[in-house]
């Protein structure tokens, strides 16, 4: 079992209203660029986040929150947005199509779809289109591993692989056979093989550098789902990082990255990353 208590993304979901009440303001960064489509579905749209000054061919994140896969928006994680700005990181933010309107794959190929776009407009932001680095918590560390590790999303959307630089997941589900609680089943009960819907499946030689971060107290989805994909892939002899944040729970490391909770050093140890 991946996730116990699936329930729980309610108190997730209510602790990142209560910090994006009210709106944060844009720090040092210039407003964000809000709703670039990149396709015609309504969910399909993206924003951008700039470092303060001038930028050119600077690295580009690209952030995926989570939600079961069914629930969030991407005005909420402004702070997300705004804390990779701030250290030099043009910062894209997309939205995606939910369950029950669609399931898996939709939301993957979203990601890669958005990954697309980015490629080819980021360079008017300032941004580097051969220098992404995905990034995930929960549900959205999920999709970001499935865009690193499976090739075939990125290849299907027209992205070299090469231009994904390395990825991080925050709290991700990577390990969750059988689907055996409703917000699985609801996403992932339509596959003919179960298999192709986990990021482990797909730990193979030739994947980016890969972080994986997760909390000790995390009961929402278990230390174990990092703990797995980060042996198969040390197996298969991809560079991966594992960070283990002491008594942090499953938004804790998304929550770590707002101005005023950083007391756990999420933010530093994925720039850290990225920037190896």
């Amino acid at each position: 079992m991946t996730t116990s208590h699936p329930n729980r993304r309610g108190l997730v979901a209510g602790a990142l209203a209560a910090l994006a009440l009210p709106a944060a303001p844009a720090l040092a960064q210039g407003l964000p660029t809000r709703d670039i489509a990149f396709g015609p579905h309504p969910r399909q749209k993206l924003d951008i986040y700039l470092p303060s000054g001038p930028v050119a061919r600077a690295p580009v994140a690209f952030f995926i929150y989570g939600g079961s896969w069914s629930s969030g928006d991407k005005g909420t994680y402004g702070f997300v947005g705004d804390a990779f700005a701030s250290r030099g990181y043009v910062t894209v933010i997309a939205d995606y199509r939910l369950v029950p309107e669609v399931r898996f794959p939709a939301f993957i190929e979203d990601g890669a779809t958005a990954l697309a776009t980015v490629r080819r407009i980021i360079g008017r932001y300032g941004g580097d289109a051969d220098r992404l680095h995905l990034l995930g918590h929960s549900a959205g560390a999920y999709n970001a591993m499935m865009l690193a590790l499976d090739p075939r999303y990125l290849a299907r959307a027209g992205v070299p692989r090469s231009a994904i630089r390395a990825a991080a997941g925050l709290s991700g589900p990577y390990d969750f056979l059988p689907l055996d609680v409703a917000a699985t089943r609801a996403a992932f009960g339509n596959a003919r093989n179960p298999a192709e819907t986990q990021p482990i499946s797909f730990a193979r030689r030739g994947a980016p550098r890969i972080f994986l971060g997760t909390g000790t107290a995390d009961t929402t989805v278990l230390p174990r789902n990092t703990d797995a994909l980060a042996a198969r892939l040390q197996g298969a002899g991809v560079p991966v990082t594992v960070r283990k944040y002491d008594g942090v729970g499953h938004a804790g490391t998304v929550l770590a990255l707002a101005p005023l909770l950083r007391f756990t050093p999420v933010l530093d140890d994925v720039t850290r990353f990225f920037g190896a």
